[in-house]
């Protein structure tokens, strides 16, 4: 039998992670027609109906890490495939919100175990000297879905109705279910997990107690948080014509950086310095924003450079797992940090930084990325001179 290259298998796992990327991006994309079929939603069901796929991350991320190594990456990853191709075939239905609701919870276990299994897999079938460019190109999979989405699926569900994009997100998820079923290898047979209480938590102490496996998430954290929130708030805040030029422009910047200057630097250094030096970028920018907010070019030098700096910071912190941890199981311990704290990131941060951009204005912006990323590099120096001492 003829053996499959690892750049298609790559590929495919990325598409999936698109897919997974998509369980967030089929609401947040189509926010306002989702609020005329649920007008007595209000604000917080919306809000939920978005955010509530992450909450399983959120408890369960280290946890699934474990799961996931003992049941077999591959089954895992091709039963939340399906999983998730279901799911969007009945939210393509007229629903109740209740229901709905339901159901996009029951979908963050499908993402949550397409995020942990799929990257471990990719370090898996990479070669070492292209698993920096595999990470990149892995971590770009939100910010390419949502300007996919935006580009194709908003305008599908437009002329068509919300439930036209749930069921083609899950006519792709089932695609993608078989394609992978087909491509990767066949696991070992499942071994048995048996997880209390108490097992659960001796599991996090030890996932958070170690130098090698927490040092992704620590920094993946402060990436998340700033990255997100960012997005959300700095063109609205900018305003006026400027708005719409950062709202387009910096998802973009950051994929390019990524998959260009990341992967360049990845070739010449270690994952975790090129991490810290996204961080420094990213402090650079926030006092380019406090020192020339109100100008039109420092608004958006200072913006564009944030972006392209947490995009370095977005490859090399996934690219930090496979350098970090050399077995399957310790990195998908790693992966489940990443998702564990991603999700705590992606949660906090939009309400932290509305908060102080309400009580100081733009200034609250500068100082809250400039204290986040100072905090990633503190955590990566800090955790590189545990493993020194190690």
């Amino acid at each position: 039998m003829r053996q499959i290259s690892s750049l298609w298998i790559v590929l495919a796992l990325w598409g999936a992670g698109l897919g997974a990327a998509a369980q967030f991006g089929k609401i947040a994309v189509i926010y306002d027609l989702i609020a005329a079929s649920y007008p007595q939603a209000g604000p917080t069901g919306l809000g939920l109906l978005v955010s509530i796929v992450g909450f399983t991350g959120l408890v369960f991320g280290t946890t699934a890490g474990i799961l996931v190594q003992g049941y077999g990456y591959r089954r895992v990853l091709v039963a939340a495939l399906a999983l998730g191709a279901v799911l969007s075939g009945v939210q393509a239905l007229d629903l109740p919100l209740t229901v709905m609701l339901t159901l996009r919870a029951v979908e963050g276990v499908s993402h949550l175990a397409i995020v942990v299994a799929a990257p471990v897999l990719i370090a898996q079938v990479t070669p070492v000297a292209r698993q920096g460019l595999a990470m990149t190109l892995w971590s770009s999979f939100f910010a390419v879905t949502f300007a996919l989405l935006a580009v194709v699926g908003r305008p599908l569900a437009e002329a068509f109705g919300p439930g036209a994009l749930m069921a083609a997100h899950g006519t792709y998820m089932a695609g993608f279910a078989a394609l992978l079923a087909v491509l990767l290898p066949a696991d070992p047979p499942s071994q048995r997990v048996a997880l209390s209480f108490t097992a659960v938590l001796r599991q996090h102490g030890h996932i958070y107690a170690s130098a090698t496996l927490a040092a992704p998430a620590m920094g993946f954290f402060c990436y998340t948080i700033t990255y997100v929130a960012v997005l959300t708030l700095l063109p609205p805040l900018a305003g006026g014509a400027l708005q719409p030029v950062l709202a387009t422009a910096m998802p973009l910047v950051s994929i390019a950086v990524s998959l260009t200057l990341g992967v360049w630097l990845l070739g010449r250094m270690t994952a975790v310095r090129a991490v810290m030096a996204g961080f420094a970028a990213a402090c650079a920018a926030a006092l380019i924003l406090l020192s020339f907010w109100g100008h039109p070019y420092g608004i958006i030098t200072g913006s564009l450079i944030m972006a392209g700096a947490l995009g370095l910071v977005q490859g090399a912190s996934f690219a930090a797992i496979p350098q970090l941890n050399a077995g399957g199981a310790a990195r998908a311990q790693a992966a489940g940090a990443v998702a564990q704290l991603g999700n705590l990131g992606t949660t906090t941060g939009t309400p932290i930084l509305s908060a102080l951009i309400l009580s100081q204005g733009s200034a609250g912006l500068a100082l809250f990325v400039l204290g986040f990323s100072l905090l990633g590099i503190v955590l990566h120096l800090w955790q590189a001179g545990r493993r020194k001492a190690a």
